[in-house]
């Protein structure tokens, strides 16, 4: 009998840890993944009974998941649109992760020296007006610099992509050409260039491709040894893209708004790099799967009690106090 009673309290345990266990999937955004993988590691290791499995797809393949419900949370760079958000099948709540750095990445051989680019000269470029390297735009900008007579291969994301957003973003407030032409988006219509997928992919073709420039996740650029410009901001200094000019830029956000949908390429101050931006998690407010909410809701609050401390160390910047504190009381509303 007693043997019995064991047999049948050890199955009990078993059930009960079965059921505890539980997986959360996501998919969107590259720009975060090194950092998300990094967090998603490190809650495991505290937390084994929660497996996070995230997709490196792109933000707009993410924003397309989250929205059909296919996977428990999407992640983005650039925010959905009132249209998207109404499309979906829940409320998706935009949950601010971290902030980083977009930069102009090349690959000009012969060029050792740190280039600089005015906003003008970069969606120039991109609108193909601006076609080889030693233009005289691009050596007023660097006079110091001896510039080759190498054709520019533009280099773009093929993918829907956060990234993409932020940068269009940013040529769009610097370029009324580029605003009344292109445009911002995830996806747009690029007037000229090669297209890869993911920011590993565009940093890939970079490394490849003699005479290229194309816009990575600072954390890519880093990590594949690319070299990368410096921009000028919008008080007419040449930033060079690090963690101190990211936090800069995140400081110009004087009015969060409420959904924490906002932009902050090209903000006012001389430390600031111009082309930062916010990166959110899309989390659903309502969940049908108890379990599952309180998996997720439990990795947010850690996230901002231990992962924001992580962040630093692969070139992201954390959250600004203020508004972790504002995430909080969202995270309160999942249900």
């Amino acid at each position: 009998m007693a043997r019995r009673l064991s047999a049948w309290f050890l199955c009990c345990a078993f059930l009960v840890g079965s059921a505890v266990a539980q997986n959360l999937n996501g998919a969107g955004a590259t720009f975060p993944y090194p950092i998300y993988s990094k967090w998603f590691s490190d809650y495991k290791k505290a937390n084994p009974s929660v497996q996070i499995n995230y997709q490196s797809i792109g933000s707009g393949g993410g924003i397309r998941q989250v929205t059909a419900g296919t996977v428990d949370f999407g992640a983005t760079d650039g925010p959905m649109s009132d249209q998207q958000l109404a499309e979906a099948k829940k409320k998706i709540f935009h949950i601010p992760t971290v902030l980083g750095a977009v930069v102009p990445a090349y690959n000009v051989p012969g060029v050792s020296g740190e280039l600089k680019f005015t906003g003008p000269i970069l969606a120039n470029i991109f609108l193909g007006k601006i076609t080889n390297w030693n233009d005289a735009a691009i050596a007023k900008a660097n006079p110091d610099m001896k510039l080759p007579d190498r054709p520019i291969v533009v280099v773009h994301r093929s993918d829907g992509s956060g990234t993409t957003f932020i940068w269009t973003d940013y040529l769009s407030k610097v370029s009324t050409d580029w605003a009344n032409g292109t445009g911002k988006g995830t996806s747009v219509k690029w007037p000229v260039g090669l297209g890869a997928k993911g920011n590993e992919g565009v940093a890939g073709l970079i490394r490849q491709m003699e005479g290229a420039l194309g816009y990575v996740e600072l954390i890519y650029a880093l990590q594949n040894k690319i070299p990368f410009g410096s921009v000028q901001n919008a008080a007419g200094q040449y930033i060079k893209a690090s963690l101190q000019a990211t936090t800069a830029a995140a400081a110009s956000v004087k009015n969060m708004p409420a959904d924490f949908r906002v932009s902050i390429t090209n903000a006012p101050g001389k430390e600031a790099y111009p082309i930062c931006s916010f990166t959110w998690l899309l989390v659903p407010g309502q969940w049908s799967d108890a379990s599952k909410k309180t998996a997720m809701v439990g990795f947010l609050n850690w996230m901002l009690d231990n992962g924001e401390n992580e962040v630093a160390e692969l070139d992201y910047a954390p959250l600004p106090k203020e508004v972790a504190d504002r995430v909080r009381n969202t995270i309160k509303q999942i249900q």
